[in-house]
C-alpha cells in the first residue's frame, strides 16, 4: 500500500470520526461529556486539516480554483433560499 492510499484512507476515517463526535456533542445532555466530545472533535478537525495539507503538498488531493463569479452566484442562490 502506498502513502497516497494510506493518507486517503486516514482522511476518510477522520471524516467519519468527525460525524460521530458532532452527533455526540449535539445530543449530549451532560455538560462534562459534551465538553470532552467537543475537545476531541477539535483534535480530529486539526488532524483532518493537517492530513489535507500533507496530501495537497504531495498533489494527492487535487483542487481546482473556482471563478469568483461562480462563488457569488452560489452565495446569491443560498441567500435567496
Amino acid at each position: 500500500m502506498d502513502n497516497k492510499l494510506l493518507m486517503e484512507n486516514y482522511l476518510l476515517v477522520l471524516k467519519s470520526t468527525v460525524e460521530v463526535y458532532v452527533h455526540g456533542t449535539l445530543e449530549s445532555s451532560n455538560n462534562d461529556v459534551r465538553m470532552l466530545l467537543k475537545d476531541n472533535l477539535n483534535e480530529i478537525l486539526t488532524s483532518q486539516a493537517d492530513t489535507y495539507d500533507i496530501m495537497a503538498e504531495n498533489n494527492w488531493y487535487p483542487t481546482t480554483n473556482v471563478d469568483t463569479n461562480q462563488i457569488n452566484q452560489t452565495l446569491n442562490k443560498v441567500k435567496q433560499s
